[in-house]
């Protein structure tokens, strides 16, 4: 036990995938893809049936808010970055399986 538990994150609900296992999670029809980039990046170009919800926006937990939390979530954004920490935030919010597309976009092209 730490003796700072207050430090402890909420990571074990989270898998970093690479793209070849991220492709294969998000085939399931229960997955709820989230593109948390910014609106001006998910417009040049996002995978297919990604919903856009801007982790930088100052609405970003209320619309996480509305997901269903029974269900897995899978996030991404370009880098990789953005994606860890909306999936920490995820996970501290109940989200029982997170998926994080490990370094985003970029290498999932």
């Amino acid at each position: 036990m730490s003796i700072f538990p207050f430090l402890k994150s909420n990571t074990d609900q989270i898998r970093s995938l690479n793209p070849s296992d991220f492709k294969a999670a998000i085939a399931d029809k229960n997955v709820q893809l989230i593109d948390v980039r910014t609106a001006q990046e998910y417009a040049q170009g996002t995978i297919n049936k990604a919903k856009l919800i801007d982790v930088s926006s100052a609405d970003f937990e209320q619309k996480i808010e509305k997901l269903d939390k029974t269900c897995p979530v899978a996030v991404f954004c370009h880098s990789g970055a953005r994606s860890m920490y909306a999936a920490k935030v995820l996970a501290k919010k109940g989200f029982s399986t997170v998926y994080n597309l490990k370094g985003g976009i970029v290498f999932w092209r």
